[in-house]
């Protein structure tokens, strides 16, 4: 591993950085590559080690399970059984932000502690060129949840990678702010309908159409993807959501109307402020105010996505 006293590489998404981060990936080495959601900590999923390198720097507990990226549907029909509903969401969201939690194949092989021990795996064929980039160089699924610390804010830029992972990891590819900025929706087909596990960019009203089924909420406590945890995403301060206004000792975060020290958007966009929405997370973490606040949002379409990150960051 990398000397924790050094500082992490980072290089601009090129050909030659995606090639040096191929030859990590090939040593077991996790390297950060940034996603259309956030930003990813990524090791061949088939390596054991590598995987478990990955729950060593980011302090993950190993009954949480991680995301496989492959390149395309083909690629994924090789780890897991895709039924008529599975392939017919795959078509119309791959390659984007939708994870899709399904059994495992028997030859599956995907290292065990890749998916928490589970017999089911989540996968994803994300639409980013870095991580489509180093999919292609390396020629394997890559295991890869957000870089950062296990628990903390997401990053949707370089150097939140470096707040908390400084040291730890050996590259950071950067290609600027990821454009999606929360993670993917996750979900899977279950008793006729598709529940989500984690909501995200894909909506449930966009879920439904697609496949022509109900879409629910999560229906039980087994943690079978990721973000399911009650508290995730802290910014290590005290958060207060639906603020109508801010106390001298608040960060306040905005959205429309409501103003503070950071927008997430200034004429009420959802999508604006889902890019912006960990950023400005990071930004009230290192602001001298001791708490922080965050502007009442809208529940529908995407706030649900927005909502369900701001609540676990207040836990």
């Amino acid at each position: 591993m990398p000397d924790a006293s050094k500082p992490s590489l980072v290089r601009a998404f090129d050909s030659a950085a995606i090639a040096h981060a191929a030859e990590l990936v090939a040593a077991g080495e996790p390297v950060a590559v940034p996603t259309e959601t956030v930003y990813g900590l990524a090791v061949d999923a088939c390596n054991a080690e590598a995987v478990a390198r990955i729950y060593a720097a980011k302090g993950r507990p190993d009954f949480n399970p991680l995301i496989v990226h492959v390149r395309d549907l083909t690629a994924a029909k090789q780890l897991g059984v895709f039924g008529t509903v599975e392939c017919a969401l795959a078509a119309r969201f791959w390659p984007g932000p939708l994870t899709l939690v399904v059994p495992r194949t028997t030859d599956c092989p995907v290292a065990s502690v890749a998916t928490a021990g589970l017999d089911t795996i989540a996968l994803r064929v994300p639409g980013h060129r870095a991580m489509q980039a180093l999919l292609a160089e390396t020629g394997v699924a890559l295991a890869a949840p957000s870089a950062n610390a296990s628990g903390g804010v997401s990053p949707t830029k370089a150097e939140h990678v470096l707040a908390t992972l400084h040291g730890r990891i050996a590259l950071v590819i950067d290609d600027g702010p990821c454009m999606e900025g929360v993670e993917s929706t996750i979900g899977r087909v279950k008793d006729d309908a598709v529940e989500v596990l984690r909501p995200g960019p894909v909506t449930a009203e966009m879920l439904a159409a697609a496949s022509g089924l109900p879409v629910i909420g999560v229906t039980g406590s087994e943690i079978v993807a990721p973000g399911m945890l009650a508290s995730h995403y802290a910014p290590g301060k005290p958060v207060r959501l639906g603020a109508v206004d801010f106390a001298d000792d608040e960060f306040g975060i905005g959205f429309g109307s409501a103003t503070g020290d950071y927008q997430l958007s200034a004429k009420g966009d959802l999508t604006e402020a889902a890019a912006r929405l960990f950023d400005a997370l990071h930004a009230g973490a290192a602001d001298a105010k001791a708490k922080i606040a965050v502007a009442r949002i809208p529940a529908e379409g995407l706030g649900a996505a927005i909502n369900d990150r701001l609540s676990r960051a207040a836990v």
